[in-house]
């Protein structure tokens, strides 16, 4: 009886999290087309933070209770799965233009950020000598409060940025009529729920059918739940690149990935430093080297399927390594 509810949960979660993101990106391009605000802004800034809530729910919460040594793996978990699984699936669905603004300001950035943390967190941990000999579990370096500081002071730095762009280039998008104002906040506030309540019922259903056939721990953490948070980036660039909205559908990755560093990476070590293990750091060293792949195949601003399939297999890949160590 409960393995058919948790079934049924499943069922219930994926249907809301389609519609959820249906609603979402409807009124998201909306809301740009009220604003005059282009689209890949409004994907880099609201569906890039909505989309992100679930990890900044659990790393938050994680932190407050003095356990946060889950945000990192997390978040970089969360980023891998956006850059591979997502950018890919929808790549094999179709061609995904990619704006140049995002390869010219915000690529860039993502970059930048990923690599200042890893060198934040490796060069302590080689002049301290905490790599010698360490195990893949063992915590090699510390995200302290200050750190988390001056991630979340350069998050606010980033979003002004958006901001005064946004305001300096006012866009007209074509095609298709706006809903009203208070139409496209219903639809987005109704879709935001239903994204984070679907991927919650998603995630606890198929954790609890996964244990009951005997899947580990460990299997289902580094599948399910860490699909499970990033379902909202998926469904919700899926359905915008099915819509047509591709600028969403690209903003949403890199705008995700940017604000998972900055703000919940931020806020969570800004309430209790993060321990930080070699597995986690091993994972941001093959971040970087993701970035560049993605950044090296979507400088022609169109991610193929070919190359959209090259991503998928590389995630597979990835989690193969991840289960195997």
């Amino acid at each position: 009886m409960t393995l058919l509810i948790n079934i049924l949960l499943l069922l219930v979660g994926f249907v809301a999290l389609i519609k959820g993101a249906d609603l979402f990106v409807d009124g998201s391009s909306s809301l740009a087309k009220i604003f005059k605000v282009p689209g890949v802004i409004i994907g880099l800034t609201i569906v890039a933070m909505g989309t992100s809530a679930p990890e900044l729910a659990v790393s938050v919460s994680a932190a407050i209770k003095g356990s946060n040594e889950i945000a990192m793996s997390n978040v970089i978990g969360s980023n891998i799965f956006n850059l591979l699984s997502v950018l890919g699936v929808c790549a094999l669905i179709h061609p995904l233009p990619v704006d140049k603004a995002i390869m010219k300001r915000d690529f860039p950035i993502l970059m930048g950020i990923t690599a200042l943390i890893f060198l934040g967190l490796a060069v302590p941990a080689l002049s301290s000598g905490n790599l010698n000999g360490a195990r893949m579990a063992d915590n090699v370096s510390l995200m302290s409060r200050p750190y988390g500081i001056v991630l979340l002071l350069i998050f606010i730095a980033y979003l002004s940025m958006l901001i005064i762009s946004a305001l300096k280039n006012p866009h007209e998008e074509e095609g298709g009529k706006s809903q009203p104002l208070w139409k496209c906040i219903i639809f987005i506030i109704i879709g935001l729920i239903c994204i984070v309540k679907g991927g919650d019922f998603v995630v606890n259903g198929a954790k609890y059918i996964a244990s009951t056939f005997g899947m580990s721990e460990t299997l289902i953490g580094l599948t399910i739940v860490a699909v499970g948070t990033s379902l909202p980036e998926l469904v919700t660039s899926i359905v915008a690149s099915r819509k047509g909205q591709n600028d969403l559908a690209a903003g949403n990755v890199v705008g995700s990935n940017i604000f998972n560093f900055l703000l919940i990476l931020g806020s969570s070590s800004a309430i209790h430093p993060i321990a930080v293990n070699l597995a986690s750091l091993t994972d941001l060293a093959i971040l970087m080297v993701l970035n560049i792949i993605v950044f090296a195949f979507a400088k022609t601003q169109n991610i193929s399927r070919v190359e959209g399939g090259i991503l998928v297999a590389i995630y597979v890949s990835h989690v193969i390594f991840a289960i195997l160590r």
